[in-house]
Order: C-alpha cells, then sequence, then structure tokens
C-alpha cells in the first residue's frame, strides 16, 4: 500500500496559487484545477491533461488544493484562470455547492467550465461535465458485497468511510450507491447519514488520504468492533482502513470495498486487501475536457452530455478476484493492465 501522504503545510498553498505553464501555443490557454496534487487520481488526471495539451498546441496552467475540502484555493485558482484570459477551466470541484459563485463568474466572462469526476450541484453550474457514473460505481460494490457475504449480508456491520462533513455530490452518490446495491433503503438521496438500516455501524470522514481512512476505521471500531463490511470512498482511503484493522488483528475480519482503480488499489486488490474496486478512468476524463476546450476555442462548439444523462459518462469497470453471478467483472491482473497512478 504505497500511497501518497498528506501535503507539506504551505507546499500546496504555494502550488495552488501558481500556475505550471505547459504546452507551446499562447493563442489558447487553458487551466486545470483539482483536489489536490497527492492523490493519484489526480496526478493521473494532470498527466492526462498536460499530454493532451501538449499534442493540441494548448497552453495549460494547473493548479491544486492542500487537501480534498480546500475551497479556498481552488477559488483562487478559478480567479487566477480569468485574470489570465484562459479559454477553459477543467476543475474538479472540492465543493460542489461552494465553488458555483466563481464559476458562474468564469462563465460570464465567456470561459468554459468543464468539471471533471465530482459533478456541480447543478450538474449545469458548469457547461459539461466528465464524470464517472459514480452512483453505479458504488451500487456496483454494494451489489458485489451483497453477492459476496450471501446469507451474512442480512446481519453485517457495515461501516461507511466517506469523504467530508461538506457531502459534496460525489461523496453522496458513491456512498448511496453503495447502499442501494447492498439493499439499504437510502431514504433521501442526496444525504449521507439519514438511513435507519441496523446494519450500518457509522459514518465517519477520511478527507479521501490514508491517515483519514486510518482514524476513520479506528474511530468507527471504537464504536462496533464486529464491523465485517467497510465501504470507503477511495482507495487511499481503504488502504488507512486496512491498516487500522490489522493494527487490531482485525483485517481477516472485514471486507473492503472502494471506488478509483489506480494501480496501487487494484495491486490490493491482488493482495486481497481490497475485496472488490470500481476502475475509474481519469485519463480519459482530462484529456476528452482539453479536447472540448479545443473545439470550444476553434468554434464555440460545446460538449453534448451521455444519453438520459447530465453528464458525459467516462465509464467505470469492476474489479475483483472473486466473482459473483450475475455482476459483470475483470480480475486484479486484467486491472493492473488497465490501471492508473
Amino acid at each position: 500500500m504505497k500511497f501518497a501522504k498528506g501535503c507539506v503545510v504551505g507546499l500546496c498553498a504555494s502550488v495552488a496559487l501558481v500556475g505550471i505553464a505547459t504546452g507551446a501555443s499562447a493563442q489558447t490557454s487553458a487551466c486545470l484545477i483539482t483536489k489536490t496534487d497527492t492523490n493519484p487520481f489526480f496526478v493521473k488526471m494532470k498527466e492526462g491533461a498536460v499530454a493532451k495539451a501538449n499534442e493540441l498546441g494548448i497552453k495549460l496552467n494547473t493548479y491544486a488544493g492542500k487537501i480534498d475540502g480546500d475551497v479556498e484555493s481552488q477559488v483562487a485558482a478559478v480567479e487566477s484562470c480569468m485574470a489570465a484570459g484562459a479559454k477553459g477551466i477543467l476543475i474538479t470541484p472540492s465543493d460542489s455547492r461552494a465553488l458555483a459563485p466563481v464559476v458562474e463568474k468564469a462563465r460570464a466572462a465567456g470561459a468554459l467550465v468543464i468539471a471533471l469526476d465530482t459533478p456541480f450541484e447543478p450538474a449545469d453550474t458548469a457547461d459539461a461535465t466528465f464524470a464517472t457514473d459514480n452512483f453505479k460505481a458504488g451500487e456496483m460494490i454494494g451489489e458485489w458485497a451483497k453477492a459476496r457475504m450471501g446469507d451474512k449480508a442480512a446481519d453485517a456491520k457495515i461501516a461507511f468511510l466517506d469523504l467530508n462533513a461538506s457531502q459534496v455530490s460525489v461523496d453522496y452518490l458513491r456512498d448511496q450507491g453503495f447502499m442501494k446495491g447492498f439493499g439499504i433503503d437510502v431514504k433521501d438521496a442526496k444525504k449521507i447519514g439519514d438511513e435507519d438500516d441496523p446494519r450500518i455501524v457509522g459514518h465517519d470522514v477520511t478527507n479521501g488520504n490514508e491517515e483519514g481512512g486510518r482514524k476513520a476505521m479506528e474511530n468507527l471500531l471504537q464504536k462496533d468492533p464486529g464491523v465485517d463490511l467497510v465501504y470507503t470512498i477511495n482507495e487511499p482511503a481503504a488502504a488507512g482502513a486496512y491498516e487500522a484493522l490489522k493494527a487490531v488483528g482485525l483485517e481477516n475480519q472485514a471486507t473492503i470495498v472502494s471506488i478509483d482503480g489506480g494501480c496501487p488499489g487494484v495491486q490490493n486488490v491482488k493482495e486481497g486487501i481490497i475485496g472488490a474496486t470500481s476502475m475509474q478512468f481519469p485519463l480519459l476524463m482530462a484529456s476528452k475536457g482539453v479536447e472540448a476546450i479545443a473545439a470550444f476555442a476553434k468554434d464555440g462548439t460545446k460538449p453534448q452530455n451521455s444519453e438520459g444523462l447530465d453528464f458525459y459518462n467516462t465509464g467505470v469497470t469492476l474489479i475483483t478476484d472473486h466473482p459473483v453471478d450475475g455482476i459483470d467483472s475483470i480480475s486484479s491482473d486484467e486491472g493492473l493492465k488497465q490501471c492508473w497512478g
């Protein structure tokens, strides 16, 4: 489990406020603003955006928050992009609601704004969204966990390791998708924690990193040491959860499921640390986003959503070495050929 740790205080702040110019053309400039620059998912997203920008001759400035949830740095980044005259802005919003005003300001100034991975609320706050179907990603690991547990699913003790207290769209979509897949009444589909299913031990937040996952798992184990199923917002949080379980000798008691599909996470599936994960495709999100900015700069064309959705669906694949009947999946060996990070 080799996930990057949190940022050194001050370092990410400078990264968040200083763009890194990439590409040869000064005619079209664009920005990529990610939640952090340490999570392998966003590292790979940046690589994809930079590569496509170089290919298309677009000048790309990149920015990142200090941690997942750092709204202030993302607001400052959007403002810097506007000041620089960026034709397009790609952003993974740390808060899908709080960032809406500055995004609307950027669009009014003439920039094409595309959300990557995390939809805004409402989705049409941005011009377009390129993302995983996050609800489906959660639903897939929920269905797998229920089938894997069999009769024991009726008496499961489930710990939920979510993102943060803001309950942004990517957070509740994955969480509630898992619940639907497992057979839990989600109540309000946009709210985490209003369910009354007795199998839920509790929810805690991780900030999407390994340290947060470890602390959240420790907290929920104090609540009920009998936890036998752990839902995690992403694979760094899953890695932390495993370390907490291992520290008290319970690593074989609980099955961990997650969402990401990064190479470290898929390797953890291979090693039996994670039971199943839903693989996303950040390179595709980023490259499609840059292509959309290039098209917009050329003739004003804006990207279209996938049929029946309010976003462009970049796909999701279930990775597990314990396939179950009726649920499509691929093995960790196959996943390692497709993974990123």
